[in-house]
Formats: structure tokens, sequence, C-alpha cells
């Protein structure tokens, strides 16, 4: 009942946004956004600008968007799937809500597929992608499956707990090119079995955000990794 109020009050706020002659406005969110969907890699997906206009976002396969300023409703971040709503049913264009944490000015927006006959279509995950929150040189862990995981990068040896995002600290030890091993592990029948190993560069430059899931009828997991050597500008 609460999820079903607050989509309600997200669309309703979306559509006064571009009409309210309020004096204090909220402040556009510099978002980045990845689309995880192996079932169906691109999508139609819009999010108010600055000037209450839903604009599409431009995705780009594996790879982090360029930089958007999203303005949020209600203190939410809020995605449709058309350029327009409907007046008369607002909520029947939403793809996706959720709340950003509090002082967000810039985040790393992981847009997932809910599940099969879920309202709405998409769900989020949102980063800190302020340098402070992410700084680089670190990588993040996010495990979508309901398996217990682990990472071992370099010196980290770390949990990845189901639906939760992991901090990965910077690697430091490295060989002469700056490679470390890095394997990932889920745990079965009470032992821990690896299902990858490879040998990645850590670079100061760079931050990498691994996605952990499962396909329909995959033995292991997989993983999905995200490479990211720009940092996003701050807001205007």
């Amino acid at each position: 009942m609460f999820a079903k109020l607050l989509v309600i009050l997200t669309v309703a706020g979306l559509i006064l946004v571009g009409h309210a002659q309020e004096k204090e406005k909220p402040s556009p969110v510099m978002i980045r956004a990845v689309l995880h969907d192996p079932v169906k890699p691109n999508a139609d997906l819009f999010y108010p600008d600055p000037s209450g206009v839903l604009s599409q976002i431009i995705f780009r396969p594996q790879d982090l968007t360029q930089p958007m300023l999203m303005l949020p409703v209600n203190g939410a971040l809020v995605l449709h799937d058309k350029a327009t709503i409907d007046p008369e049913n607002p909520a029947a264009s939403l793809a996706a809500s959720v709340i950003l944490p509090p002082n967000t000015k810039r985040a790393i927006v992981i847009i997932l597929p809910a599940p099969a006959n879920a309202k709405p279509a998409y769900r989020m995950v949102v980063l800190d992608d302020s340098e402070k929150a992410f700084p680089p040189g670190e990588s993040r862990a996010l495990s979508l499956i309901n398996v217990e995981t682990a990472i071992q990068a370099g010196e980290h040896k770390l949990p990845i707990n189901p639906g939760k995002i992991t901090a990965v600290p910077r690697v430091q030890k490295v060989n002469d090119f700056h490679m470390a091993q890095t394997n990932f592990y889920y745990q079965q029948g009470g032992a821990w079995v690896t299902f990858a190993e490879r040998q990645l560069q850590f670079l100061n430059a760079s931050r990498r955000i691994f996605i952990i899931y499962a396909t329909p009828g995959a033995l292991q997991p997989t993983i999905s990794t995200i490479v990211d050597t720009v940092v996003a500008a701050p807001p205007p």
C-alpha cells in the first residue's frame, strides 16, 4: 500500500513540476546510468530534465551514459517509458522510481528489470558518484542473486551480500603492469566455489562496478563489469 501511494505521489509531483510557481524548486542531480538487462539490453526510457521536460536516456552497451541533469520529484528519481504523461492516467507511463539519499548531487544509477509482471517494469539502484564516496581506483560490487558470493581482488577478500553494494578498496598489491588476480566465488553446499578468475588492471584513474547475476538455466552466476574512466563534472 505504501509503495502504491509513493508511485501516485511521485507521478503527481512530476505532472506539477512544469507548472508550479514555487519559489524553491528541487535542484537537478547529475546522473549517469547503465541499463543491466541481459534479456532486453535496450529500452526507451525518459527522465525529467531541469525544465521538467521528459528527455530520452541514450544508453550505451555495458557502459555508463553521458552525464545527465535529472530533476528529482518529491525526493525521488523517476523514469517513464513515454515522452509524455497522460494526465488522466499518469501512473500508466511510470517505468521506475527510487528515493534519493539526502544531499545527493551526483549519482550512478543501475537500472534493472523488475520481476516478471511487476509494476513498474524497472527498478533502480543508486550509487553516490561523488569522489569522496566512490574514490578513483576503487570498485563496487552488486549481487542480484540470493546466493552468498564473495570477491578476492589482490589483497582484499570480501563477502558480497545479496542485494547489497559492497565497496572494494583500491588494490595496492599489483605487478609491474598494475595487474592483480581477481576471483569471484559463490557458496554451494557449505563450500565456496570459484565461478570467475581473471587478471585485472587496477589504475587510480579508473573505477569498476561488478554486477553479479544469473541467467535462466545457468549453472553458475555471471559477472558484468562496468569500467568508468571519466568522473562526471559536478552540476553548475
